[in-house]
């Protein structure tokens, strides 16, 4: 009897020895993988990042423009190739620049895309003041988001769905303007 209780106790350490290094080895759901620093992930650098691992200075199109849509139109349209084929791809899509340029036009937005897409929305809408109407609202002291704006200027559109559409168009023409440029 004595011997099978010490045989038991024997077995019952060795199980527990051996579930403890077990669980060690496997991190027990906690740990990270050897060679893994702090912070990471376990993956490659550039996978699961929110940008779809494309290098900060690729345009939507995949290819080596920097973004100019995110950029101060001031700054962008001191190009003047991209300035020209920009405002040849707005005449091309209906929309005359006012004043006939796009730099003046521009000014005040914080980006080249919000213009153009306040553009893309004053013609797709028929926004009653038309392209400058947007502007006040999305320039200057209390500016207003774009959505914000058509909300207050055209009530009965869909404004979520007009601003993403405008935005898209604004993206698709800028993207066409740096690759030609």
């Amino acid at each position: 009897m004595k011997k099978t209780f010490l045989a038991s106790r024997l077995i019952l350490a060795a199980m527990l020895a051996f579930s403890v290094s077990a669980f060690a080895q496997h991190g027990a759901g906690g740990g990270r993988p050897a060679g893994v620093a702090p912070g990471s992930t376990g993956a490659p650098s550039d996978v699961g990042r929110g940008d779809s691992g494309r290098s900060s200075n690729m345009g939507s199109n995949g290819m080596g423009h920097s973004n100019a849509a995110s950029e101060s139109p001031s700054k962008v349209l001191d190009n003047g190739k991209l300035d020209t084929s920009l405002t040849n791809a707005l005449e091309k899509s209906g929309i005359s620049v006012p004043g006939g340029n796009l730099k003046s036009a521009c000014s005040g937005f914080k980006n080249l895309g919000q213009c153009v897409a306040a553009m893309h929305v004053a013609k797709n809408l028929d926004i009653p003041g038309g392209f400058e109407a947007l502007k006040a609202k999305m320039t200057g002291t209390n500016s207003v988001s774009l959505g914000k704006a058509i909300q207050e200027l055209s009530p009965n559109a869909n404004a979520k769905a007009e601003s993403k559409k405008a935005t898209k168009q604004a993206d698709h023409e800028i993207n066409a303007a740096e690759s030609a440029s």
